[in-house]
């Protein structure tokens, strides 16, 4: 159990008392104060029983190679496959561990990808986790970046954090899929930097591509860190950026089978600037967290993370997969 009667104490204590310096510590730039207003209120009921059953994932990504990595749950993806460009090659060879530069003892999740803009020579790079999760609150501490490491700047690529299911068929009525998607380039019919959170009810893959679907965009760079989270519970779904509300889906667009978790980089079909030199993008990770059946606030989330790192937590999975065990497939 990831709470003794004790620790759950402590638990209580952070949270009643949280203040907007225990949310500053995990995300940057600071956010603003967050009120549970309107629309903003997101705040969930803390139980004053002195058992409870919490079911929490949480990674800290502190590792040091991919078997460390696997052992914990997570695919590193090698299927070829959409989306991106034709022909690219999915694999561990943009996975690392570095060393946090802001914070000492910390390390962090990167994937880089590259392309020279052939399908040939373009990595890109996705891990995903088993397939258990459903409602309750998602969130991650993302890196996002606006240009490339070398080379020429100016491809259309996605930096994204999401929950999916398989398409067993096109136009899968069980199909769910709630991205954060970061295009720092643009895409998808939007110039410039652009933040898309959508919300899937299903689609026909290409050659017969259509889709249907719901999205919120925001323009406008968010180069670096941001806490992202991911509220699914009522049959609302709500999406978060350092505390500030982006987008509420309902209705069809709620999901309706277990997700696995995923992170991934990858360009854009047919939007990569035109140049034969290579170019390499990195998207970093710092942790990952999920509680499932319960609507936590972005401050919640916060205060839980902070505890769980205060305890040196590492890695914490109580969410059980259901049996016999989904498959993950890690190819979209």
């Amino acid at each position: 159990m990831l709470f003794q009667i004790r620790p759950y104490f402590r638990l209580l204590l952070v949270i009643g008392s949280a203040s907007l310096s225990s949310i500053n510590a995990l995300t940057a730039p600071s956010p603003p104060a967050i009120r549970s207003t309107g629309q903003q209120q997101a705040v969930s009921r803390v139980s004053n029983r002195t058992k409870v059953s919490s079911q929490t994932f949480f990674d800290d990504f502190n590792y040091s190679n991919y078997k460390q990595l696997a052992k914990h749950g997570w695919i590193i993806r090698t299927a070829a496959g959409w989306p991106g460009v034709p022909g690219a090659i999915w694999g561990n060879k943009g996975v690392s561990f570095p060393a946090d530069q802001d914070q000492r003892g910390n390390r962090l999740l990167r994937m880089i990808s590259s392309t020279d803009g052939t399908g040939s020579n373009t990595h890109q790079t996705q891990i995903c986790h088993q397939r258990k999760y459903l409602e309750g609150t998602y969130a991650a501490r993302v890196r996002f970046v606006d240009m490339p490491t070398d080379g020429p700047s100016g491809d259309q690529l996605v930096e994204s954090f999401y929950t999916i299911s398989p398409l067993k068929a096109p136009w899968d009525p069980d199909y769910s899929e709630l991205d954060f998607e970061y295009l720092p380039n643009g895409g998808w019919g939007i110039a410039g930097p652009t933040l898309y959170v959508t919300s899937w009810r299903t689609f026909s893959p290409e050659p017969n591509w259509k889709k249907d679907n719901v999205f919120n965009t925001s323009n406008g760079t968010i180069a670096g860190w941001h806490t992202l989270v991911t509220q699914v519970y009522g049959g609302k779904v709500k999406y978060f950026i350092d505390g500030k509300p982006l987008a509420e889906h309902v209705g069809q667009y709620y999901p309706r089978s277990q997700m696995s978790i995923n992170f991934n980089l990858w360009f854009i079909k047919d939007a990569a600037v035109k140049s034969s030199a290579v170019r390499h993008y990195q998207e970093d990770i710092d942790w990952v967290f999920h509680e499932a059946r319960k609507l936590l606030a972005p401050e919640e989330v916060a205060a839980k993370v902070t505890a769980l790192r205060r305890r040196s937590v590492r890695f914490q999975d109580t969410v059980p997969a259901p049996v016999p065990a989904l498959i993950s497939p890690c190819d979209y």
